[in-house]
């Protein structure tokens, strides 16, 4: 029964925005960290954003600090991820994941539970 959704993928040129959004059933999301991974074929799966438990701390990979923000909404079992200024190396299945308890804005997936099945973005020049 739990389930974890990403929403929002979709085909988008360069220099365009998509807002992703994650949302959970069976389990919360509120109280815990949540973090944002993508990973396209023949990639291996990296960090995207991390938000920690409260939504007053982020944390952003280098490749997307600047053009992406992660946020969480306010009933507490939604998280966003608005993404600006989208590069074709942006391309990827963006996933969606909930922090084991007692992590916070970890950039290391085995520190996250509860993956979303991912949404594709697909970003052309």
């Amino acid at each position: 029964q739990v389930q974890v959704v990403e929403f929002g993928g979709g085909l988008v040129q360069a220099g365009g925005s998509l807002s992703l959004s994650c949302e959970a059933s069976g389990v919360v999301l509120g109280g815990y960290a949540v973090g944002w991974f993508r990973q396209d074929p023949g990639k291996v799966r990296e960090f995207v954003a991390a938000i920690n438990w409260s939504g007053r701390n982020t944390n952003y990979a280098d490749s997307v600090k600047g053009r992406f923000t992660i946020s969480r909404g306010n009933a507490g079992n939604t998280v966003y991820l608005q993404m600006d200024s989208l590069q074709p190396e942006d391309t990827a299945v963006y996933y969606c994941a909930r922090g084991k308890y007692g992590s916070d804005l970890s950039d290391a997936s085995g520190t996250y539970a509860y993956w979303g099945q991912g949404t594709q973005v697909t970003v052309y020049s």
